[in-house]
């Protein structure tokens, strides 16, 4: 037998698919039963005798702060946790594996499993005579894991916390630290890792549970079947917001499905009543770059003239907005010459509609602005664009005077918010960044997402000019391409600053931002 010298338990994501509920708190954080899940487990591991507990952490961590306090826990960040899934985190708590439980903080366990004593690394689980979405494990006569598969029809799944000798833990984290770098396993769970890696990796076993005494919750629906009291009471203020859009119980609010987080939103599906809806809540650190206000009297004008006629509510005070759910519609292709003119059919109804505000995007002061607030976290984060800025602030300087007069544009009109429909209409949605603004913002953004080459972008250009076109003109529209790609690339690296994985799309904005500030002073 090894005796259990300590806990890990993880507690680093966003949880993104138990919306709404994740967007308000971590779910280790929610009650079940009268008691939230995380602090149930640290009181079942201390009841076992086990004291020395290691928490990881990442999303909302600061709310997990009192933990330390009241129960002796030890925390350690996660600083990857936006970027990278579990494997991340246990490679953070490499030092603290060894005759270590390693447990997620969403599981609850009805019974207490743990002891201190175990006589051989092992994974929990259950048979099951239906398909799981968990993972399948195949075992040898002693119980030894053997091979690891997703979509089996019935049999052994894996479900609950694990327990990692100091020879498994070693060579584990060794394994982990050899894919680090590649970046191969960056979305997966640890399972994953160990199903490719499971004959390099000292023998870890199945370890069957009776039915009903483990749950994992992945859905907010999963925990109200669980938890009968969620049904009447979610404790949910988005819930409540919703609520009080459509005056209806909390029980009315069902079906939840997360939709990809966008740029400034993290969107979800629910049903009310029969009819699908989307709640869009605002992303952290936004409010400091979009003003609310703006953005509401903007929904209203794009509904009133057809732009937009999903919007339904927001909120200016928190900035959530509720809108249809339109159920048939596809993106705008960008290799697609027909979609292309659709959209700038749009764009040209949209700038020549005659709806005048007192606000709007300007790309080049809107980024200086921003990386105000940038320089304010990091003073020198700005040294290596320097060549860039005084290129693009040059390009600005030269359009003065030239004749482009603002008009009313979208100011984000990359193809995740177009929407084309099987009937031949199109809606655009998210006006965060609407307002009275130069419409080479619209044509540019577009041409900026799509990553046009040069001449495809004069293409472009010429197309929504028509017989507007004059050489002036074009440069002028390729000036706004280099700016709009540059305020995005700006945008990015502060919502990077706060938490958010821009991924690729802070690479590709200061790409276009670098092409098209030599393109359009070429022609200067």
């Amino acid at each position: 037998m090894v005796r259990v010298r300590n806990a890990v338990i993880l507690a680093a994501g966003a949880a993104t698919r138990f919306v709404p509920l994740s967007l308000e708190r971590p779910k280790g954080l929610y009650e079940v039963n009268g008691e939230k899940l995380i602090e149930r487990q640290i009181r079942q591991l201390r009841e076992a005798g086990i004291t020395d507990i290691t928490l990881v952490l990442g999303y909302k961590k600061e709310m997990f702060a009192y933990l330390k306090d009241r129960y002796g826990v030890r925390l350690i960040d996660n600083p990857l946790f936006h970027v990278k899934n579990n494997i991340e985190s246990l490679l953070c708590a490499k030092d603290f594996l060894g005759d270590t439980y390693v447990c997620s903080s969403d599981d609850y366990f009805v019974d207490n499993p743990f002891r201190q004593e175990e006589a051989c690394s092992f994974y929990a689980g259950m048979e099951v005579d239906y398909a799981s979405k968990e993972m399948f494990v195949h075992t040898a006569p002693d119980g030894r894991i053997v091979k690891l598969e997703k979509g089996c029809p019935q049999g052994k799944i894996l479900l609950g916390h694990s327990f990692w000798t100091a020879d498994f833990a070693r060579d584990f984290v060794a394994v982990a630290e050899a894919v680090r770098e590649s970046g191969e396993y960056d979305q997966a769970f640890w399972e994953w890792l160990l199903r490719d890696k499971v004959d390099e990796l000292p023998p870890i076993h199945f370890k069957a549970y009776p039915a009903g005494t483990i749950y994992e919750f992945d859905y907010f629906e999963e925990l109200r079947q669980f938890d009968k009291a969620y049904v009447t009471d979610s404790r949910s203020r988005i819930i409540g917001h919703i609520k009080s859009v459509f005056g209806c119980r909390d029980e009315d609010v069902v079906a939840f499905r997360k939709i990809s987080e966008g740029l400034t939103n993290t969107s979800f599906i629910f049903r009310v009543k029969g009819r699908d809806y989307i709640y869009r809540h605002p992303g952290d650190g936004t409010e400091k770059i979009i003003d609310r206000h703006h953005e509401c009297r903007s929904l209203e004008q794009a509904k009133a003239h057809g732009f937009d006629p999903t919007y339904i509510y927001m909120d200016v005070d928190e900035g959530w907005k509720v809108s249809h759910f339109v159920p048939a519609f596809r993106e705008p292709d960008y290799a697609s010459e027909a979609d292309s003119e659709r959209v700038i059919e749009v764009m040209r109804r949209l700038h020549a509609s005659g709806i005048e505000v007192d606000y709007g995007l300007r790309p080049w002061e809107d980024a200086c602005d921003i990386e105000v607030l940038l320089r304010q976290k990091d003073p020198a984060c700005f040294a290596p664009y320097e060549d860039l800025k005084k290129r693009v602030g040059a390009l600005y300087a030269a359009t003065a005077g030239d004749g482009v007069r603002p008009c009313f544009c979208h100011g984000d009109t990359y193809k995740h918010n177009w929407m084309l429909k099987p009937d031949g209409g199109i809606v655009l949605i998210d006006w965060e960044y609407a307002g009275m603004s130069d419409p080479g913002i619209d044509v540019g953004y577009y041409i900026v997402d799509a990553m046009y080459d040069p001449e495809t972008a004069r293409r472009f250009i010429r197309t929504y000019l028509q017989d507007g076109w004059t050489p002036a003109l074009e440069a002028h529209y390729l000036t706004y391409t280099a700016l709009i790609a540059y305020y995005w690339f700006v945008w990015a690296m502060y919502r990077e600053s706060c938490g958010a994985s821009m991924g690729e799309s802070l690479v590709n904005w200061h790409k276009m931002a670098e092409v098209y500030s030599v393109v359009a002073g070429e022609g200067k």
